[in-house]
């Protein structure tokens, strides 16, 4: 479950809302966030564990420019090897899949009562999927019926 707030200031009709991955993710940071803007809406990824875990232990990274390669969708042109160096690509000890679904687990115990906060309030809107292309098309529709366009100067 990933949770992606966007704070909407009803005083400010041409503010550009700012959306945060992941965040919240303990009720106390929701109660923080509560002092600092109202939320209007949050989006609740539900992707399977199964997928996430596959997904993140697939993670490998080039040390020397932070580069990051999946093994199942950007994987480099040389298994384990940096495609602009040469130089042996690592795996971070918590992308290995025993770390990710440890994680994985403590992320859902603590973001639980996140989800039921934010649904209780009737902002939350969930989706669910393994695909980023099938699932991006409901929440791009949510977004545009929430989000006014940004116009250009020559649209003004």
């Amino acid at each position: 479950v990933w949770l992606h707030p966007c704070c909407f200031p009803a005083s400010q009709s041409n503010f550009c809302p700012a959306a945060c991955p992941g965040f919240p993710r303990t009720l106390g940071q929701a109660k923080a966030l509560d002092g600092i803007c109202e939320l209007d809406l949050v989006i609740s990824l539900n992707i399977p564990f199964e997928t996430l875990k596959d997904r993140l232990s697939a993670r490998w990274v080039h040390p020397a420019s932070g580069r990051v390669y999946n093994m199942d969708f950007n994987p480099p042109h040389t298994q384990g090897v940096d495609d602009l160096t040469g130089e042996p690509l690592v795996q971070r000890e918590d992308d290995r899949p025993e770390a990710v679904a440890a994680r994985l687990r403590k992320y859902k115990d603590a973001a639980k009562p996140v989800i039921e906060l934010y649904k209780s309030r009737g902002i939350l809107h969930s989706f669910s999927g393994t695909e980023t292309n099938k699932i991006w098309p409901y929440v791009y529709t949510l977004l545009s019926s929430k989000i006014p366009p940004i116009l250009s100067e020559e649209e003004h």
